[in-house]
């Protein structure tokens, strides 16, 4: 066993605390990994919070892990001792269902469907967890931690034109919002909105301008518009009627990446005829669609969910070959609690990223 440490939260209404635990010595063909850099994910809050009401207690979150390589299995041949890793948010599926052997292991149909870096197994009948952190011969305590121990073909490799730091939020925030513009078959020359202007909406910008198309970012605040000219991008407010009447049938692709409910009827006017509004931010019911606005141009309304290995691994050789990442800031482990009150109440113009180095084996309890 490994004597571990991270940050756990032990109810909906506790903050996180440090909390000791044990890993399983890596398998054959599993790696261990000592954690160096965990970003932060507004999903961490939610689920941290129980406000899915699908939270499994210890809750220790973390999905956009990058450390490096300390052991590997004997049957291991895609990492090395001290390569540069990431982990993103599955750590396992079962390969045997359609979606796994298609490689979207991300839509697994498997018996728990895949497995989450962190809050247990899940239950594609229910899509929530089986009610424990245990799967197998491990557990499901995430990245906020000083180890992981995943099997070889859920780690991916970290390009070394990417700073460790910043390809850690790439492992959910970008490959959340790049696996549907490439779904979708984004291309130089289209015109792609993005509903909302945090983390996720910051790299889907940065993502689209790469992929060629002319950006439009729709925000309510005001001080953001400049946050969205400096990356290339034209900035609207939501509120702003006369330009989003301006706008109306003019977007090949909207992205909404608001991380709760709200309202895409004001947004399904603007895509032009046989075109898609895709939700990645919010996993709760949203307002009803005006189904009108739908039909009458032959328009989808459509979700997306994070995105398969082969996408994580690909959205990180694309950044490192354009020269893209999210905008971070570094954060001690033992200001997570601040960092999360800041995350909600929108004032972080970034990604926050933990230290991993700032843990400390003398603070557990």
């Amino acid at each position: 066993m490994i004597p571990s440490i991270g940050y756990a939260a032990k109810n909906s209404f506790s903050r996180l605390r440090p909390f000791a635990f044990e890993r399983e010595e890596a398998g054959a063909s599993e790696v261990e990994i000592a954690v160096m850099f965990c970003g932060i994910c507004h999903s961490d809050i939610h689920q941290v919070k129980n406000e899915w009401s699908n939270t499994v207690y210890p809750c220790m979150p973390g999905h956009e892990v990058v450390g490096r390589v300390t052991r590997v299995g004997s049957a291991v041949s895609r990492h090395q001792v001290g390569d540069i890793v990431g982990v993103g948010c599955m750590i396992d599926s079962c390969r045997q269902c359609e979606p796994c052997r298609a490689g979207d292991e991300n839509y697994c149909e498997g018996p728990n469907s895949w497995l989450a870096t962190y809050n247990g197994p899940m239950m594609p009948a229910k899509m929530a967890p089986t009610g424990t952190n245990m799967y197998a011969r491990d557990n499901t305590f995430g990245g906020y931690s000083d180890t992981l121990v995943v099997k070889e073909d859920f780690v991916l490799k970290i390009p070394a034109a990417l700073r460790p730091e910043v390809a850690a939020p790439i492992l959910c925030a970008g490959v959340t919002t790049y696996s549907p513009m490439k779904h979708w078959g984004v291309k130089t020359g289209d015109r792609v909105g993005i509903i909302g202007f945090g983390g996720l909406g910051d790299m889907a910008a940065k993502l689209a301008k790469a992929m060629g198309a002319e950006v439009t970012v729709f925000t309510t605040t005001e001080d953001k518009l400049a946050d969205a000219e400096r990356i290339g991008a034209r900035g609207v407010l939501e509120s702003d009627q006369k330009a989003l009447k301006e706008l109306m049938l003019s977007f090949d692709f909207i992205l909404s990446t608001i991380p709760e409910k709200h309202d895409l009827n004001p947004f399904i006017p603007l895509l032009k005829r046989d075109s898609t509004i895709v939700v990645v931010g919010a996993l709760e019911p949203l307002a009803a669609v005006n189904n009108q606005q739908v039909a009458f141009h032959r328009k989808s309304v459509a979700g997306s969910l994070i995105g398969n290995l082969a996408d994580t691994q690909e959205v990180l050789e694309f950044c490192a070959e354009h020269g893209i990442g999210p905008d971070i800031q570094i954060v001690p482990i033992q200001e997570v609690n601040d960092a999360y009150k800041r995350v909600e109440k929108g004032e972080v113009r970034f990604r926050y990223v933990i230290d991993m180095a700032t843990l400390k084996r003398e603070e557990m309890a």
